[in-house]
């Protein structure tokens, strides 16, 4: 059985936009203890606004962008949306921050994706500076006469990077205060660990103080196989709609057979279907099951290095199966899970 007072966060998938359904579950998760609750910003809503409702409607959970793409804003108002997020929540904010997709950057925001690792740098540091109170380390106009935010410093409001290259996650522990990793296996987690904490020595930062904060694919039912089939539909959705990157990413960890496999499986057909000869995958990157199989395999990544995983729950769940997988995690008082 998990401890409950293992730390825990939960998010959901980007395809969920229902503003009353992210509101219920924010709101659900502060009820039930969990520590954060974040909300990665792609093509739907602005994630600061939703949060800024959430902070108002919560009491003790954190909140986060899990992510906020690079491309998007600049790093002036990132550091605007955050210190201006940190004052509303009385001091609950958490930034996270990722080179996003070269379809996002250049299909929605028409900016062209170049150097993403000198982009992702260039933004730590200029944000840090800004909530410092710092003025802003210019990259592009460097004669105009630097700013610094009309606000209080925020120095205090921690940075996690998503991150799956050994490059990123590099920067992650030379300048962030953790890393998120998405869709990254569980088995690999040890050794990009390794990789995160010589980062941070090597910039003389005590690798201890980094949190690694997986953000993982999480579908609890009251029977096993229902529980798979969703999570193998979100792993089948992100490996065949998504892009190149978790493809290419998975491959280099050793898992290219599957990833080949799940690519035969849904040709012509709407991406749902994880084969068996994958099913190595499915247990490395996602958490499904009853609510008892489920707790098995969460306790798994912390074992695995995690400090505090992110639930990712699936889009359009009814509030009772929201609260059912929520509540599988943190029974309320005098339920069990």
């Amino acid at each position: 059985m998990l401890p409950e007072t293992e730390p825990l966060a939960v998010t959901v998938m980007p395809l969920e936009t229902r503003r009353d359904a992210i509101l219920h579950l924010a709101t659900r998760a502060d009820d039930l203890g969990y520590l954060a609750f974040a909300l990665t910003e792609t093509w739907s809503h602005d994630t600061t606004v939703i949060l800024t409702e959430v902070a108002t409607h919560t009491q003790h959970i954190r909140l986060g962008t899990g992510i906020l793409g690079v491309w998007g804003r600049s790093a002036a108002t990132i550091a605007m949306a955050a210190a201006t997020l940190d004052i509303v929540s009385d001091g609950r904010f958490m930034l996270g921050l990722g080179a996003s997709t070269k379809q996002l950057a250049e299909g929605l925001h028409d900016t062209s994706y170049h150097a993403p690792y000198r982009k992702l740098r260039q933004t730590i540091l200029q944000v840090k500076a800004l909530l410092k109170g710092e003025r802003i380390p210019l990259a592009v106009a460097e004669k105009a006469r630097p700013l610094r935010l009309n606000l209080p410093p925020r120095p205090d409001i921690p940075l996690f990077l998503a991150a799956s290259s050994p490059r990123s996650i590099a920067i992650a522990g030379e300048l962030c205060e953790g890393w998120i990793p998405f869709l990254y296996p569980r088995d690999r987690l040890p050794e990009a660990i390794r990789l995160l904490h010589e980062s941070a020595a090597h910039a003389n930062r005590p690798p201890a103080s980094l949190q690694v904060c997986p953000s993982v694919p999480t579908m609890v039912a009251r029977d096993t196989e229902t529980a798979r089939t969703s999570a193998a539909w979100f792993v089948a959705f992100y490996i065949m709609v998504m892009g190149p990157i978790y493809r290419s990413t998975l491959a280099r960890l050793g898992y290219a057979a599957e990833v080949e496999a799940i690519v035969a499986a849904n040709t012509g057909r709407k991406p749902a279907i994880v084969p068996e000869e994958a099913g190595a995958l499915l247990e490395q990157l996602t958490i499904f099951g009853t609510p008892e199989e489920a707790r098995t395999r969460l306790a798994q990544w912390y074992e695995a290095g995690a400090h505090m995983p992110f639930l990712a729950l699936h889009p359009n769940l009814s509030r009772e199966e929201t609260d059912f997988t929520l509540s599988a995690f943190r029974p309320a008082p005098g339920h069990a899970g």
